[in-house]
């Protein structure tokens, strides 16, 4: 699910300059995206380098479109007759009985309506909220058990041995009681939500049209999703950013409030990079626990293809809760950098300044090579 708060662009610091030509997405680059006069194979590799956080690196090759070895095939092939209709029934089957158990514990209830579209159930109490989250997040971790996600390894990472952390720890005792609002975590595959609904079963944000979709449609409101609609302008409306903050503002000052699940990145990676934060998770000055998720792989990588390996692994970074400065409160941008920066630092990954934009160029100009040759 992409983020769509609102976006303070921002210049950070690169530990890596992995492509020199996109300083903010104002910035014009007036050479040309690929050499007239060069192969197609040169022009895929000069691509892979300015593009370098969204190359696949698994056995598939660039868009998936590479040639397989013979070995691969055959294990391909088998995986397709034998776990990818396994996995599809009982993948449904988890979802179906979700679904059912979401809509009992729905009957006789209202939605909780903020504004036009924006409905959730998240609002409930009682015995209807701890069923809704409990078998959420035991289904949740069944789905990644049954995709081949037998165990994830969770690092909990010491605030004393966290840089940043460590330079407010002393700052206010009290600060220390106070609840987060949100969770920021990198964005690599459509199981990171899986994941995080399994541990904390957070809200999201989510496409409107995600609420229509028979089953995961109301799945999503018991989740307390917050639904967008890139071409909506509307300016009577409250707008996305602000619904958000008010959520995360509501989890950071409600116990019994859902916390917000939030990918600032604002779209996916190959798990290697992080790209420019958007400010949204931040605009609430409330405190937030940033996570790192990665996808070890030797074959295929679960960035792309989880359903046909037999076996996939995930290794999850907590890191202790992020008590903003009262700086950091004031300037929501310097917020989200310090957080990104932390995370880039302790988890090992590359800071990269390309962002959406430059990903739909990379898939274009690949498709364009593709179609020529």
């Amino acid at each position: 699910m992409e983020s769509e708060l609102k976006d303070l662009n921002s210049k950070p610091v690169m530990t890596q300059q992995p492509d020199p030509t996109h300083d903010d997405a104002s910035t014009k680059d007036d050479r040309p995206l690929l050499k007239s006069d060069s192969s197609s194979a040169d022009n895929i590799q000069e691509l892979e380098k300015k593009f370098a956080a969204y190359v696949r690196n698994d056995v598939y090759g660039t868009l998936g479109r590479g040639e397989l070895p013979l070995k691969e095939k055959l294990l391909l092939g088998i995986a397709l007759v034998t776990l990818l209709p396994l996995r599809i029934v009982l993948g449904m089957t988890v979802l179906v009985v979700y679904y059912l158990i979401c809509r009992i514990c729905t009957l006789f209830s209202a939605p909780n309506q903020e504004e036009e579209e924006q409905e959730d159930y998240a609002h409930l109490g009682g015995w209807r909220r701890a069923v809704i989250v409990r078998s959420g997040r035991f289904l949740s971790r069944s789905l990644l058990f049954l995709v081949g996600f037998y165990w994830i390894k969770e690092t909990h990472k010491d605030s004393s041995n966290t840089e940043e952390n460590s330079k407010t720890e002393g700052n206010n005792q009290l600060e220390e009681q106070e609840r987060p609002g949100a969770i920021v975590s990198n964005h690599v595959s459509y199981l990171d939500i899986l994941y995080h609904m399994s541990s904390s079963f957070p809200s999201f944000v989510a496409k409107r049209s995600v609420a229509k979709i028979p089953l995961v449609g109301l799945i999503s409101k018991c989740l307390g999703c917050v639904y967008v609609q890139r071409e909506s302008k509307s300016s009577d409306s409250k707008g996305v950013a602000g619904v958000v903050t008010d959520r995360v503002r509501e989890a950071h000052q409600n116990k019994s409030a859902p916390m917000m699940m939030l990918f600032p990145e604002g779209t996916t990676t190959n798990g290697d990079f992080l790209l420019p934060f958007k400010t949204g998770a931040f605009l609430a000055r409330a405190p937030v626990v940033p996570v790192i998720l990665r996808y070890p792989y030797q074959r295929f990588s679960p960035a792309w293809d989880s359903i046909s390996a037999l076996v996939n692994h995930m290794e999850v970074t907590r890191f202790p809760v992020y008590y903003p400065s009262q700086q950091e409160k004031d300037d929501p941008k310097l917020y989200a950098n310090n957080v990104r920066r932390l995370m880039a630092s302790e988890g090992n990954l590359i800071l990269s300044d390309i962002g959406l934009p430059e990903k739909r160029i990379y898939h274009a100009a690949l498709n364009g090579l593709f179609c020529q040759s």
